[in-house]
């Protein structure tokens, strides 16, 4: 009984057993399961009741784990029988002691062919022939009956309590009791970018235009980061124009650099003092925008600077491109050049995507308060946009200019554009202001967080989809925006169908005697060195010295719950870090980004050097999956009892990897 593939929606709904949406059974085998309590001939109906939810639990999604069938088949599910309730709206009786309810209910009533028989508990499930039986009859005790039959979730696993199994908590978690940092470098930087080649080695890069390459200490061990300050692996300061808001603003590794050597820089250049810091202006006939009204700019003229990504090889300098340790300052090409119209919010990072290989490039709407030209919201300017390119099939000039690209690079065919023809064909989501650092959840790719810098009320971080349009100008946040000039016209409210953020703060509730604020995105936590902080997505305020996690509830939701919390620096931080004066916070001056390693672990890069996340009690927070974490990759299992079990998004992946491995619902009997 039971299905035998993977969870499906039938095309006609069950009645006996009537589980909504996924379900391993079909009209036949619901038929049956209706037949076979017909065929205990219970006369009591609180009794038949438990004995059909019982039996319907072989069309839960999930049978294959609530029958344990790698340790062979079962009669029955497990039943919960811990004494712990699940959480405050479920009391033990009715929910965490299902066993004991079973029994209490059923235990005089004769169950014929009953399959609590002792002889068929981890049998083939063949029923005992013409005998009618009571629980009293079968079992010496509850305690007995509840030893063969009873389970509990203490150790991670999935249990019954009359109802269908959700591997999701629905229950908001506890934030953690603080986030505990070392300093290891004295460095400002601006990104870290973990090498390619899986090693302890991250490359990073200034404001200025150096990137070098560190080896990053294992936590604990009282090391610093390692690299050799006077030769940088690559030095652009000649090329980079370097300001307030210019410089070298993003680095990334083709996901073949150890094989290829290929890598590519994002910066700001100056066409006055630079020769070939030449190329389109932003602001042009296709975008319905004439540069000549957009006047000059902290006594820049529209577009005297550009945005520019371009491309680098380490090959030549070593036998192996993932050794090599300087890099070959020769620009191979120019993947991308565009004049700005304004000196600010033109963010600048790029990252390589982890399931399409393809280079994901984050753009402001081009500065001055409140977009008055409209380009985060023009189909047809690639300000407040990101976009995606090809960089592996690079066409021939003339394809280039046919297509009209603003450099080196093609157009993925799975590209919004594709859909939309008013689309610019390099866009990949549209509406933003400044996005200002984004990264791929490690162990969800689809999830693309960007953090997007507010303008006077709120600061936001969006889960960045296909197409999607995040609503700047129109709205900031989800609050409509009312711009103190439109020269380039407005959006109406109608026209759009905004994505509204999944998180962020007011600026009312931060800085208020700075009265400043600006959002630095950061990463899904996905290391255990801080157990407590695993699945959180982190980000901070660039001014503020604020840090906020958040929690996905329930996860895949899109639901996520945000709590500031406490951080502080560690006593015995290889690097002593300068406390604020009347405050417990560490002195870090801006937290300019995040970074991350190949160890998943978390570092703030702040204008006073490198801190990275470590386990909380090196600070006295409590964590108590810290010191219950038996193995350092793998988080503790929850203990509280349920069919609704609270597992990590760690361990909700690899359950989820072992039963569809399993194709969820094997038979079960």
């Amino acid at each position: 009984m039971g299905g035998d593939g993977a969870p499906l929606i039938p095309k006609t709904a069950l009645t006996f057993c009537p589980y909504i949406g996924s379900t391993c059974c079909d009209s036949t085998e619901d038929l049956q399961l209706r037949k076979q309590l017909q065929a205990f001939n219970v006369s009591d109906t609180a009794c038949a009741s438990l004995l059909k939810s019982i039996l319907c639990a072989q069309c839960d999604q999930f049978s294959a784990e609530l029958f344990k069938i790698e340790l062979g088949p079962r009669t029955v599910p497990v039943l919960c029988n811990s004494t712990r309730s699940v959480n405050s709206t479920q009391s033990n009786s009715e929910t965490s002691d299902f066993c004991s309810k079973v029994w209490d209910t059923c235990q005089n009533i004769s169950i014929l062919n009953s399959p609590f028989a002792p002889s068929l508990q981890g049998s083939a499930g063949v029923p005992v022939n013409s005998t009618s039986s009571k629980l009293t009859d079968l079992w010496q005790s509850k305690t007995d009956f509840c030893k063969a039959f009873g389970g509990s979730t203490d150790d991670g696993s999935v249990c019954y309590d009359g109802k269908p199994v959700s591997l999701t908590d629905t229950k908001i978690p506890d934030p953690p009791n603080g986030m505990c940092i070392e300093k290891i470098g004295n460095d400002s930087y601006l990104n870290m970018v973990a090498h390619p080649d899986g090693s302890n080695r991250v490359f990073l890069s200034n404001q200025k235009g150096e990137i070098w390459l560190a080896t990053v200490p294992e936590v604990g061990s009282g090391g610093t980061l390692e690299f050799d300050e006077s030769n940088p692996f690559l030095d652009l300061t000649d090329q980079v124009h370097f300001d307030t808001e210019f410089g070298l603003l993003g680095i990334a590794f083709h996901p073949k650099f150890a094989h290829n050597g290929r890598f590519f820089a994002s910066f700001n250049c100056d066409k006055v003092t630079s020769p070939r810091c030449s190329g389109r202006c932003s602001c042009n006939s296709d975008a319905k925008c004439d540069p000549s009204k957009l006047g000059s700019d902290n006594g820049a003229e529209p577009c005297q600077y550009h945005s520019v990504i371009a491309e680098f090889s380490s090959n030549g300098t070593a036998s192996q491109s993932s050794l090599k340790a300087i890099a070959n300052p020769t620009e191979v090409r120019r993947i991308f050049t565009m004049g700005l119209p304004f000196t600010g919010h033109h963010g600048g990072q790029i990252l390589f995507g982890p399931t399409d290989g393809y280079l994901y490039y984050m753009m402001g709407d081009g500065g001055k308060i409140g977009d008055p030209y409209n380009f985060a919201q023009n189909k047809k300017s690639l300000l407040g946009k990101i976009m995606r390119f090809d960089i592996d099939n690079i066409p021939s000039a003339k394809e280039i200019s046919d297509l009209g690209l603003w450099g080196n690079y093609s157009i993925p065919r799975d590209n919004p554009s594709f859909d939309d023809k008013d689309l610019e064909p390099e866009i990949w989501a549209m509406g933003f202001r400044n996005p200002w650092r984004c990264s791929f959840d490690s162990e969800r790719p689809s999830y693309f967080l960007c953090a997007d810098v507010g303008q006077e009320q709120y600061e936001e971080v969006d889960i960045v989809t296909k197409g999607g349009n995040y609503g700047w100008r129109v709205y900031e946040g989800n609050s409509l925006y009312h711009p103190p000039e439109s020269p380039g016209g407005n959006t109406s409210v109608a026209s759009i169908n905004p994505i509204f953020p999944v998180m962020g703060y007011n600026h009312s509730n931060i800085n208020e005697n700075e009265g400043s604020a600006s959002i630095t995105g950061g990463y899904f936590y996905r290391s255990m060195t801080d157990p407590c902080m695993y699945g959180r997505y982190l980000y901070t305020d660039l001014y503020a010295g604020a840090m906020w996690a958040a929690d996905e509830t329930p996860e895949g939701s899109g639901k996520f719950n945000t709590a500031q919390i406490p951080f502080s620096c560690a006593s015995n931080s290889p690097i002593q870090c300068t406390s604020v004066a009347g405050s417990p916070l560490p002195g870090l001056g801006y937290i300019f980004s995040f970074g991350e390693d190949n160890k998943k672990d978390v570092f703030l890069l702040a204008s006073s050097g490198v801190y990275r996340v470590v386990p909380p009690s090196r600070c006295n927070y409590s964590c108590s999956k810290e010191n219950a974490t038996t193995n350092p990759g793998t988080p503790s299992p929850s203990s509280t009892p349920s069919s609704t079990i609270r597992l990590s998004a760690w361990q909700n992946e690899q359950l989820k990897g072992v039963l569809f491995m399993y194709d969820c619902c094997c038979s079960v009997g």
